[in-house]
């Protein structure tokens, strides 16, 4: 053990854990599970476990930054014949996928068609504070080529719910106490901010995790996304 529980939050494999009791509930592997509930409902085609020939033609490369500055084409494919799957990694998507998720937590849970995803006692569970006092935000990194020590809002309160980092206060980019976010090691953020009800996402494939250009660029496109907004209420 790192701590007794309650005394720290530690990134960990949780969300696996809950992938194999969704399979024991439901009777199904999870990802029979979430093409049901999820990726059909919301149109989201070029998401699974396991890519088609066809996905993989087309998926982006992924690049390591080396320590000289120069960046370099890897090869990076999680395991497309897995032992199990993993309820916290191992999906690959796409960009637009992504954002019709982000649009269901924003509608409360329902998707674009009407159906009902998640419970919006649900999507509220999602966005509460699971963790009382303890902060949450800060990562160092145990595999510095993998990731840098990452710490998104320096100084800002910030909690964890079931799903989601939480931010507590306001963030100087714009988004709101309350909003979600979470992250992929190769550089891809997202966020969903119920109060403003406006989400974003960035996605490059390079490592490692918490690079500092990309950060600045996922930083200003919040930022940009936000002073549209105030501009659109000004005028």
């Amino acid at each position: 053990m790192l701590a007794d529980p309650g005394d720290r939050l530690e990134y960990g494999i949780s969300i696996d854990w809950v992938g194999q009791l969704i399979e024991a509930v439901s009777g199904q592997s999870l990802r029979d599970y979430l093409r049901a509930r999820l990726f059909d409902p919301l149109g989201m085609d070029d998401t699974d476990f396991i890519q088609t020939d066809a996905q993989r033609r087309r998926r982006a490369t992924v690049h390591q930054k080396l320590p000289d500055g120069a960046i370099v084409a890897i090869e990076h494919e999680v395991a497309q014949t897995p032992e199990f799957f993993m309820g916290g990694g191992g999906l690959c998507g796409a960009p637009l996928d992504y954002a019709a998720f982000i649009q269901m937590m924003l509608s409360g849970g329902r998707a674009k068609s009407g159906e009902t995803v998640l419970e919006p006692e649900t999507v509220a569970l999602m966005a509460r504070n699971s963790i009382g006092a303890l902060p949450a935000g800060v990562l160092k990194s145990a595999m510095p080529p993998l990731s840098h020590d990452a710490d998104f809002f320096p100084g800002l309160r910030q909690g964890w719910g079931l799903s989601f980092l939480l931010n507590l206060e306001p963030a100087p980019e714009g988004r709101n106490a309350g909003s979600m976010s979470s992250a992929g090691l190769a550089n891809t953020y997202f966020w969903i901010d119920p109060l403003a009800r406006v989400g974003g996402l960035i996605m490059t494939q390079v490592l490692p995790f918490a690079a500092p250009a990309v950060l600045k660029a996922y930083r200003a496109v919040e930022r940009a996304i936000y002073d549209e907004l105030a501009g659109a209420r000004a005028a």
